[in-house]
C-alpha cells in the first residue's frame, strides 16, 4: 500500500494589532505679564463742566419777493432758416444809382428796388454761388420802415459795402423814407413779405 501523507491542519494567521498611541497634548505655559515699572502718574481732578446759556435771537419773519415777469423770449429762426429770414431786421439804409443788378435785371432810379448785403445775398438758402441771376432771393419783396414812413421794395441787387441786414435803395425808394441830404439812415426796420 502506498504511503499516505497526513493531512495538514488548516492554520489561521491572526494579524497582530499594534495598540493605538494615546493622544498627547502639549500644554503651553504662559508667562505672567510683568508689572509696569514706571511710576503711576498722579491724576489731577477733572474740572466740573460749565454750561453757557446762548442768547436766543428771534427768527426772522419770512418775506415774499415777487420776481418780475420774465421778458418774452426773442423770436428765433426755425432750425432750418438763417436769422436774417425771420422776423424784423434792423440795419442801415443808403441809396445808389441803379442799372444792371446782380440778379440780371436792369433797373431805373425811379423803380422801388433795393440791394441786399453781399453776406445775405451769398448765404441765401438755395443759392449755389454759381450764377447770381439764379439766386432765389432775386425778386423777393420787403417792407421797410423808418421815421414813421414805409416803402415796399423788390430785391434785385447785391451790395458789397453793406452789413448783413443793411439795404441799399434806389433813389426813389430812399426818398420816400428820408431826404437825400441825410445820405445814410440808421435803424431802418424791414420784414420779408413773401
Amino acid at each position: 500500500a502506498a504511503p499516505t501523507t497526513p493531512k495538514a491542519e488548516p492554520t489561521t494567521t491572526k494579524a497582530l494589532s499594534t495598540p493605538k498611541p494615546e493622544p498627547t497634548t502639549t500644554k503651553v505655559l504662559s508667562t505672567p505679564k510683568p508689572e509696569p515699572t514706571t511710576p503711576k502718574a498722579l491724576s489731577t481732578p477733572k474740572p466740573e463742566p460749565t454750561t453757557t446759556k446762548a442768547l436766543s435771537t428771534p427768527k426772522p419773519e419770512p418775506t415774499t419777493t415777487h420776481a418780475p415777469a420774465p421778458a418774452p423770449a426773442p423770436t428765433k429762426a426755425p432750425a432750418n432758416l438763417p436769422s436774417f429770414l425771420v422776423g424784423t431786421q434792423t440795419g442801415q439804409g443808403t441809396f445808389y444809382s441803379t442799372g444792371l443788378g446782380a440778379c440780371g435785371i436792369v433797373n431805373k432810379d425811379s423803380d422801388h428796388i433795393a440791394a441786399v448785403s453781399h453776406l445775405l445775398f451769398d448765404a441765401f438758402p438755395g443759392y449755389d454761388g454759381v450764377n447770381p441771376n439764379d439766386n432765389p432771393m432775386c425778386g423777393k419783396q420787403v417792407s421797410v420802415s423808418y421815421g414813421g414812413k414805409s416803402v415796399t421794395v423788390t430785391l434785385t441787387d447785391r451790395c458789397t459795402g453793406c452789413a448783413l441786414t443793411d439795404l441799399d435803395f434806389s433813389p426813389s425808394a430812399f426818398n420816400i423814407l428820408a431826404d437825400f441830404s441825410v445820405g445814410r439812415i440808421q435803424d431802418i426796420e424791414w420784414n420779408w413779405l413773401d
